[in-house]
């Protein structure tokens, strides 16, 4: 049986990052997830496309785009642009850096997906974009059979 999977492209719009966390959202329900999982789901989408937007494409609207794909019990998701890239991701992905000093951005954004999600790797190429890729275990609620 193949894996179900989804792909989903808009602009590096503020107005976009509700609708991504939401259909990724939607798209875990495939594994019968509890609220906190769902709720870790969309935190950590919200987080990296939130990235995407304000970090990647700073001056400019660029395209966003997740691919998510469920295998077995485990949600797999890539959330990628192709904005400017990272120079330094062993420093980007510490708690509390920020290349907005002086704003109301905490730096928190890498250590949140870390924190919620079982596992992060983030790739960046300067000048070509950065990808973001998480994974989550589902455990699932048990149900029951009727005899």
């Amino acid at each position: 049986m193949e894996n179900n999977k989804m792909k989903l492209q808009f602009l590096s719009l503020s107005e976009n990052e509700s609708f991504a966390r939401s259909t990724v959202g939607c798209f875990a329900l495939g594994l019968n997830p509890n609220l906190a999982d769902i709720s870790d789901i969309k935190t950590a989408v919200s987080e990296a496309v939130t990235n995407c937007i304000v970090h990647g494409y700073p001056n400019e609207v660029g395209n966003i785009t997740i691919e998510s794909e469920i295998r077995g019990n485990e949600l797999h998701i890539n959330i990628s642009d192709e904005g400017v890239g990272i120079d330094d991701i062993e420093r980007a992905v510490q708690p509390f850096f920020t290349t907005f000093e002086g704003s109301e951005r905490s730096g928190m954004g890498f250590t949140i997906m870390q924190s919620f999600m079982d596992d992060v790797k983030v790739t960046s190429e300067k000048g070509k974009g950065t990808s973001v890729y998480m994974m989550k275990k589902i455990v699932g609620e048990l149900k029951e059979e009727n005899a």
